[in-house]
């Protein structure tokens, strides 16, 4: 017990280290966070990470060896995304925000998972494989996978949208994401691909797995069908927005709903998530607390 203090302590002292090398970037990292709708669940995952480290510390088991090659894999990717980086700014381009951060972020976590290695061992950072995996949401979607996350939501929203429409007798033309509804436009722009509300309802899902479901099927059956509700969710948005601008007032593309209904959408589509999530349960042992797992 006494050297695995030992490690802990050289950890802790490793870990302060890279926080102050690191400090810079971090703190464009909060900056960014704060004013970005998207990326605001970034302040919770540090301590959703460490919340669900302490419940998992009564059971774990320090191994009495360590293997310091098992830091070299970390610490070589960490290496490549700062390279990357310099590169990039040594040669005079200009990368965007999301870009420098998911980079230095990548480093800094990979530095990070390195010295877990180093200091505790692979065994017990095995144990604590999801709340440090957890800590990839930290990182912002590099600008070009921002935009193909939001193509292909905006895209499959449209195509619910259009069989709402069709189902419920709406007289609509369509052009790709653009509907012509009778006396009004309307069009699923990227920002109404409901990208935040679906990193949400993802991030929930690999918790809500974690924590309540014990097969490995199961949690992953209960994260891939987040993408067809969340899709689902947001075409019916569209679609509720289309319908009231028609048979309501067409000013009500400007009411709360349309401005402000992502909450009220998220929450509905909630309903199915936890639906879903009870009937995964059927079946699942019981009796075995999180951190005994």
């Amino acid at each position: 017990m006494h050297v695995y203090r030992l490690r802990l302590k050289g950890l802790l002292l490793f870990s302060i280290v890279l926080i102050s090398c690191f400090l810079r970037p971090l703190y464009d990292l909060a900056r960014f966070a704060w004013h970005s709708d998207l990326y605001s669940h970034i302040f919770l995952i540090p301590f959703l990470s460490a919340y669900l480290i302490s419940l998992k510390k009564p059971s774990l088991a320090p191994s009495s060896k360590l293997q310091p090659s098992m830091a070299l894999v970390p610490l070589l990717v960490g290496a490549l995304s700062l390279a990357a980086y310099w590169r990039v700014a040594s040669a005079g381009h200009l990368l965007k925000q999301e870009d420098y951060l998911a980079l230095m972020n990548i480093a800094f976590l990979n530095f990070l998972v390195s010295g877990a290695l180093l200091f505790l061992g692979a065994d017990l950072l095995r144990q604590l494989a999801f709340p440090v995996a957890l800590l990839l949401f930290m990182v912002p979607f590099p600008s070009v996978w921002l935009r193909i996350i939001e193509s292909f939501l905006q895209h499959r929203s449209a195509d619910v949208a259009d069989i709402l429409f069709g189902l419920a007798g709406t007289p609509f033309l369509r052009e790709d994401t653009f509907f012509q509804l009778p006396g009004m436009p309307l069009e699923v722009a990227p920002e109404c691909s409901g990208v935040h509300s679906t990193l949400i309802l993802f991030i929930t899902s690999l918790v809500a797995g974690y924590w309540f479901l014990r097969t490995p099927w199961k949690r992953a059956v209960l994260a891939l069908l987040v993408l067809p509700v969340a899709v689902f969710r947001n075409g019916f948005r569209i679609f509720t927005i289309g319908e009231l601008c028609v048979y309501v007032d067409p000013q009500m593309i400007h009411s709360p709903i349309h401005t402000h209904g992502g909450p009220l959408f998220f929450v509905l589509s909630l309903v199915p998530f936890f639906l879903l999530l009870a009937l995964l349960r059927k079946g699942e042992p019981d009796g075995r607390s999180r951190s005994q797992e």
